[in-house]
């Protein structure tokens, strides 16, 4: 093992049961490494179809789906009684259950300021909005950091579930519980704890997972006879106090958003992100399941190793084919050394990953930094005029988002307005120009500046066959107005290109197949640099269709940055490093610097089409 890998690996605190000292209980700043760290991952149950229930006022039991145009997007648990799945269409799922309520989200039209819920939206003539699914997210994201006592952090994973750091408040009832623990021995803060007290089942809200489970790790199925409240939970130890703890928070947060706002939620606690996010699903819907540290190999030994974040796709079947393995325990017996010898000195992680051992924070991510309407169109925009109506339609969308978020934070405005397109098969192009500040904006004023770029972008001569089409701000920040991103340095109308050796094909294949898994699609690896880019939680989108756009742009920036990399070392005549661009040698002959990819990394790259 490399020196570099022996350092990683004596980070890894794997004991179930580590040593808790007076440091861990009393430091003011516990970093992810401390044993008495708690946290919990809080999860809407069917988060899109619950909005539509409590909007229209339904009774929970009935069984309701949301749809876009003739997909599912949401089911909800009544719904999925009848065996509905989102893999359907509304017309199958109707067949199962003559009597689901079926609601389409709510869409853009031009001339409308507003996304309505429209009689048969044509996704001709509409654009679908998630504006209501994401008013809804703020509104419960506001309760949980307004209810996090001090010292807690919270952070949004996604549109329908938030992450929550116990760790301090935690800290400081038990404290107050056990005002003993204050008192630092003579020995120091090095001295371990004095043994944990008795502790009751019926101190912890929620399900308490077995110490053994079954492969199916259904509750119902396990090999233990469920607690009686009036149990003493055995082996117990001060981590446990904090979980029962936790768990009263966070049940406590749970029915204030029930009874306030009408959702249910279902959440998992643990003493990581990666933990709680697995128990999260352990007892749905409208529960709240523990996970002790005695409880994490048997609930991990018999789960597909595949299901955790970041070991399916390329890498999970890698590893499965190298070792024969399908669950968490068949890897087990492999040890550090053998595996980064197979898969790179990165796949500490993936070891850690199997022995529930996660160091990343819970972090607010409070910086919006895009915002992204788009539309895949089928059949395609034949005509100049169709388009510029679709780019009313996507400027009405992004002033209704910049107004919201500017209610709360008044000095937000966006550097660069992007239009982005594809015609059928041909290479993606793009434009984007500085966007003026004003004191007052409208629809009109976006819609100008993007059919501006839309006129730059295509020439009267070009045929127009548009099949996928999105507007959107970069660069939003609260700051001076008339900053000018890296477009500025090439000219006002932005820097027009066409991106060769790729389609819209490929660019959708990097946007959704260059991930950590197949469940994840908000990373890519450049292929030119090596360097792994991921979406950041701040972007506000949510949904197939803007994630997969979303990625598209995330791309393109990042593309920006080797396009005038490159720009500025055409000019160059002994580069410091190779650059792919034309060198110069031989007639149109072009040599490009292949960067070899080792380790893990390799099973998150796509390889490029052939254009044969």
């Amino acid at each position: 093992m490399s020196v570099k890998g022996k350092e990683k690996a004596n980070q890894i605190d794997g004991e179930l049961l580590p040593v808790i000292t007076y440091r861990h209980l009393l430091s003011n700043t516990p970093v992810v490494f401390n044993p008495m760290r708690v946290v919990a991952l809080c999860d809407n149950d069917a988060f899109y179809a619950a909005c539509e229930q409590v909007r229209l006022g339904l009774d929970r039991d009935i069984p309701i789906v949301v749809q876009q145009w003739q997909s599912l997007i949401a089911v909800n648990y009544p719904a999925r009684k009848f065996g509905i799945t989102r893999m359907e269409s509304i017309v199958e799922a109707k067949k199962k259950c003559p009597e689901l309520v079926a609601v389409h989200t709510a869409t853009y039209k031009e001339g409308e300021s507003e996304a309505q819920y429209w009689d048969n939206p044509d996704s001709k003539t509409h654009k679908v909005s998630l504006d209501h699914y994401r008013r809804e997210s703020m509104k419960i994201m506001h309760m949980y950091r307004e209810m996090m006592p001090a010292g807690g952090d919270t952070e949004k994973a996604s549109i329908d579930e938030a992450f929550l750091d116990f760790t301090i408040p935690v800290r400081d009832i038990l404290l107050q519980q056990h005002p003993h623990l204050s008192d630092v021995p003579a020995a120091g803060l090095d001295t371990p704890l004095p043994p944990a007290p008795p502790l009751l089942s019926s101190a912890f809200h929620g399900t308490i997972v077995p110490t053994k489970t079954t492969a199916s790790l259904d509750p119902t199925e396990s090999d233990e006879t469920p607690l009686d409240p009036k149990d003493e939970i055995e082996d117990v130890t001060w981590h446990d106090h904090a979980l029962a703890i936790a768990s009263e928070l966070m049940n406590e947060m749970r029915t204030s958003v029930n009874d306030t706002l009408g959702y249910t939620t279902s959440a998992g606690i643990a003493r990581n992100k990666m933990l709680a996010k697995l128990v999260a699903s352990y007892k749905k819907p409208n529960a709240q399941s523990i996970l002790r540290n005695a409880a994490i190999p048997g609930y991990l030994h018999p789960m597909a190793f595949q299901k955790i974040r970041f070991l399916g796709g390329k890498l999970g079947d890698a590893i499965a084919e190298e070792y024969g393995a399908k669950f968490v325990g068949d890897l087990m017996s492999i040890d550090l050394g053998e595996m980064q010898r197979r898969f790179g000195e990165e796949s500490v992680w993936v070891y850690n990953a199997l022995r529930g051992i996660d160091y990343s924070e819970v972090k607010e991510r409070t910086a919006l930094k895009s915002m992204l309407a788009s539309k895949n169109l089928r059949p395609p925009l034949t005509t100049s005029a169709s388009v510029v109506h679709w780019i009313r339609i996507m400027a009405g969308e992004l002033m209704n988002r910049l107004t919201e978020e500017r209610e709360t934070k008044p000095n937000l405005w966006p550097k660069t307005l992007v239009l982005h397109l594809r015609q059928g098969f041909e290479p993606s192009r793009s434009k984007q120009a500085p966007f003026p500040f004003a004191k007052s904006f409208n629809v009109d004023m976006i819609a100008k500046l993007g059919e501006k770029l839309w006129k730059e972008l295509m020439s009267a001569k070009d045929p127009v066959k548009v099949n996928y089409l999105s507007l959107g701000f970069s660069g939003l920040e609260a700051g001076e107005a008339g900053q000018r991103s890296l477009e500025g340095f090439f000219g006002e109308g932005g820097v027009k290109r066409k991106r060769e050796e790729s389609d819209e094909g490929e660019e959708e294949a990097q946007a959704q197949a260059r991930v950590e898994d197949e469940g994840d699609r908000t990373s890519f690896r450049c292929t030119r640099c090596g360097k792994r880019f991921t979406l950041d939680s701040s972007f506000e989108v949510e949904g197939e269709e803007e994630m997969a756009s979303a990625m598209v742009a995330l791309r393109m920036e990042h593309d920006d940055f080797h396009f005038a990399q490159d720009l500025s070392r055409q000019d160059s005549a002994a580069p410091s490093k190779p650059v792919s661009v034309d060198s110069g040698r031989g007639r149109g002959s072009k040599k490009k610097k292949k960067i070899e990819v080792k380790g893990i990394g390799k099973y998150f790259t796509v390889k490029p089409k052939s254009t044969g």
